[in-house]
């Protein structure tokens, strides 16, 4: 007879819960997209402060959450907190966005990103190797073996915590080392430096200019100022924030964390600094290693193996190629352990499918993780993933903003509630973060309307959802008010 498990077992180290949230951030984007960056901005001064602001932003927002992560450790994190300081549709429409596309198309995106550098080492798995076409639908190697990628980590996630765990900590651990390795090299050993050349350009920022929407290489560079350079920074931003999302995930699993009130905002704080001093240090790396034309226009927009064919010749498309499998292996994994359990959080407050409130004998959502795994998969197939970044840094931002608000609202509406960490700097420090979020999100809707609202528009289509749910569950056995009264008790 199996055991039943009804309780997550708190099996999780700081230096475990630390290894999640740099784990989880570092994916594809730090090797790509500092070429976008450089087209919206045009210069070295102005390249590396869209990353130091991005890096500030995000350590704020993570000391922010510190708060709340000490005040409620429990499973579900972000879609906790935003109950907590508004109502269960906040928190609903956050699960919601995070199922639909946050959580599943930033792992769909990992994955495909994954076979892409794949297919350095093995071109039969490539994208331009179509397997299938079922219903008008291309299915190519790539997306076959994105899809198996999710599929293996999530069965392997099944498992249990502790295998999860030891997989994220030896992936987080061979990232970042090599990520290190990669800077130094790159100021040592390169042959040619042009550090002092870049840098003539300093902080005077300009952009390519365009030609039917898109960059022109070998066009014009025009100085750029005022709102327009506001603009172009909140654009160029997309990547960077992408590349840094995620630090999150690890108050999703804060029932599986050892003293738990302490060490996710440590975690947070730890993670994060790590991560966004590497991500600035690397950048620094390419204007030494590449002229910033090269940086604006590698081969193949990947300049990361323009820089490592720099330093280690015919052998840097190989060494960045396996680099980015294993990044984005362990990427996904922390993203797909976490991801599961704010559908399981919100399964018990009536929010989602029942199944997914239940935890197998190894003490793991196991029903939400292949929930999961099925959504990504779909959006392995779509095609559109390159399309989507606009669409979920903007929603990412949003809810990063509404929790952040929330942290003012709990200290007005339980101001005698524990709070073991303090959010860092408060109130001035939240609320730059607050005006910065809320300035990104505007100037995106401008600059990049299009994904940008569609994302707003799968945010708004949560309402009725939620709505009919609530409706289904008080005409049955179910009532959300009720759970979440329970929950707080």
């Amino acid at each position: 007879m199996s055991e039943k498990v009804t309780a997550f077992k708190s099996s999780l180290s700081l230096t475990d819960a630390t290894m999640i949230v740099a784990g989880s951030m570092i994916g594809s984007g730090i090797f790509i997209v500092s070429t976008d960056i450089l087209r919206h901005v045009g210069s070295a001064g102005w390249l590396v402060l869209v990353w130091v602001i991005t890096g500030f932003m995000t350590v704020i927002a993570a000391v922010s959450y510190g708060e709340m992560s000490g005040m409620f450790p429990r499973a579900g994190g972000q879609y906790v907190f935003l109950r907590e300081a508004y109502n269960p549709l906040a928190g609903f429409l956050y699960g919601w966005s995070s199922f639909m596309v946050i959580q599943t198309a930033t792992i769909a995106a990992v994955g495909v990103a994954f076979s892409r550098f794949t297919a350095y080492l093995i071109p039969a798995v490539g994208e331009d190797r179509m397997v299938a076409d079922i219903f008008g639908l291309h299915i190519s190697a790539a997306q076959i073996l994105a899809m198996a990628m999710i599929m293996f980590l999530t069965y392997t996630n099944t498992k249990g915590i502790k295998e999860g765990k030891t997989l994220q900590t030896i992936f987080t651990s061979v990232k970042l080392f090599s990520l290190f390795g990669l800077i130094v090299v790159g100021f040592l050993f390169v042959k040619d430096s042009f550090w002092s050349t870049n840098w003539t350009t300093g902080f005077h920022p300009t952009q390519l200019e365009k030609a039917g929407g898109e960059f022109m290489k070998g066009g014009n560079w025009f100085p750029i100022s005022g709102s327009v350079l506001i603009g172009a920074v909140a654009a160029s931003m997309v990547g960077s924030l992408f590349s840094s999302d995620a630090w999150n995930n690890v108050t999703f699993i804060a029932s599986e964390i050892k003293n738990p009130k302490r060490n996710i905002g440590l975690a947070l704080f730890l993670g994060t600094f790590i991560v966004c001093t590497t991500y600035v240090l690397t950048n620094l790396m390419y204007i030494n290693v590449l002229p910033l034309q090269e940086i604006a226009f590698p081969g193949g927009d990947r300049v990361a193996v323009a820089a490592s064919n720099r330093i280690f010749g015919d052998a840097g498309a190989i060494v960045i190629a396996v680099m980015i499998m294993i990044s984005t292996f362990g990427c996904n994994n922390g993203l797909i352990l976490a991801g599961a359990r704010v559908y399981y959080t919100m399964a018990n407050d009536g929010l989602f499918f029942k199944r997914a409130a239940k935890l197998n004998r190894n003490a793991v959502p196991e029903w939400a993780l292949w929930a999961q795994a099925v959504v990504a998969s779909v959006l392995c197939l779509s095609g559109g993933y390159n399309d989507l970044l606009d669409m979920i840094a903007f929603v990412v931002v949003i809810f990063y903003v509404l929790t952040i608000i929330g942290i003012f609202i709990l200290r007005i509406k339980r101001p005698d509630a524990e709070r073991p960490y303090r959010a860092f700097g408060y109130p001035v420090i939240p609320l730059i973060y607050i005006i910065m979020g809320t300035v990104f999100c505007v100037f995106l809707v401008f600059f990049k309307p299009l994904y940008t609202l569609w994302g707003l528009g799968i945010v708004v289509a949560g309402i009725p959802v939620y709505y009919l749910t609530v409706a289904g569950y008080k005409s049955g056995k179910y009532n959300v008010k009720e759970q979440t009264k329970n929950n707080n008790d």
